[in-house]
């Protein structure tokens, strides 16, 4: 391994964990979701590597696409911006539209009581929503629940703007055996790191009692996507 590959190497992983650690919109909303939709920890796992694979993958592509064409770093890092910005609203009004829908859902929810008599005269008072089997029946079916997918189809047209300059180096030079170990382990490193984030937070949570708030989980899952988005809008995270 020469020195250029070592420090390349270095720069890819330092580079990945940073960026993955100091982006919350990276973890965040999996972990929200996860709890909204009362997931395992083996389906959180899943959908969180395959949104990483296709966050990573779509600049990957990109990058290798400026290679092919001789289009220059500037020119890729302006590109990928644009994708950002774009990104980053749609993150938002998604977040915001979930975050609405939440809060219809746990008003809708909302229990409420019944009084039952029986033929001896006795009475007995009965608590439910109508709206619990319905929901259940609907969580069930991943299919026909496109909240994951909208997020699956964000990730995958956001960009990861740090991986560019990394791969444009060794490209420069036509060393293509390096501009694939450089891609593999920012990849490896970007996902490693998101599945970290998510899986031991996504755990601790389980374990913390929460049953009076499970009405809101879709409201608070909703509000933490809309704060990620407005963070990455105005903070630029």
């Amino acid at each position: 391994m020469t020195a250029e590959l070592s420090i390349l190497l270095i720069a890819a992983i330092s580079i990945a964990f940073i960026h993955t650690l100091t982006g919350p919109d990276h973890y965040l909303p999996f972990i929200v979701i996860s709890r909204a939709k009362k997931w395992s920890l083996a389906k959180t796992a899943w959908f969180t590597a395959l949104c990483g694979m296709g966050h990573v993958g779509s600049s990957v592509i990109l990058g290798f696409i400026g290679i092919a064409l001789g289009i220059a770093v500037g020119r890729l890092e302006f590109i990928e911006g644009v994708r950002g910005n774009i990104i980053s609203w749609i993150f938002t009004a998604f977040g915001l539209m979930y975050l609405i829908w939440g809060i219809r859902h746990s008003i809708r929810n909302k229990p409420h009581q019944h009084i039952h008599y029986h033929s001896t005269g006795d009475k007995h008072i009965h608590e439910h929503t109508h709206h619990d089997e319905h929901l259940h029946v609907h969580e069930d079916q991943d299919k026909q629940n496109l909240t994951p997918w909208i997020l699956f189809t964000i990730f995958i047209f956001g960009p990861c703007e740090p991986l560019i300059p990394l791969v444009m180096y060794p490209a420069a030079k036509n060393n293509y055996v390096d501009l694939l170990l450089v891609t593999i382990v920012f990849s490896a490193v970007t996902i490693l790191t998101m599945l970290t984030l998510v899986l031991i937070t996504s755990y601790g949570i389980k374990l913390i009692p929460m049953k009076a708030m499970e009405k809101y989980n879709h409201a608070l899952a909703g509000g933490t996507i809309f704060l990620c988005g407005t963070g990455m809008l105005f903070l630029g995270l």
